[in-house]
C-alpha cells in the first residue's frame, strides 16, 4: 500500500487483503507461537470460501486446505475446484 493511497483512503482489493491475511498466519505458525495443529486451517478455508463466492458460485467441498509437514519444511496446500463457466 503506498503512502498516497493510505492518505486518499483507497480500498485495497479483497485478493490483496486475503494474501496479506495468509503472510500473517504463516509468519505467525513459523515462529513457533502458534500451536503444533494447524487450528486456523478450519478458519482459512471458510474465508476463501465466502471470497470466491463473491465472484462464482462454488460448494463449500469445493476447497480443500491442508498443511504437511516433512521434517523442517512445511507445505500449505489448496485446492480450488471451480465450475467449468467460471474458467
Amino acid at each position: 500500500m503506498s503512502f498516497l493511497s493510505f492518505l486518499l483512503g483507497e480500498k485495497k482489493k479483497t485478493a490483496s487483503v486475503a494474501k496479506e491475511r495468509l503472510q500473517i498466519i504463516l509468519a505467525h505458525e513459523r515462529s513457533g507461537r502458534g500451536s503444533s495443529r494447524a487450528d486456523y486451517l478450519p478458519q482459512l478455508q471458510q474465508e476463501l470460501l465466502a471470497v470466491i463466492s463473491k465472484y462464482v458460485k462454488i460448494a463449500p467441498d469445493d476447497i480443500r486446505v491442508s498443511l504437511e509437514r516433512h521434517d523442517d519444511l512445511e507445505v500449505l496446500e489448496v485446492k480450488i475446484e471451480l465450475p467449468d463457466g467460471a474458467r
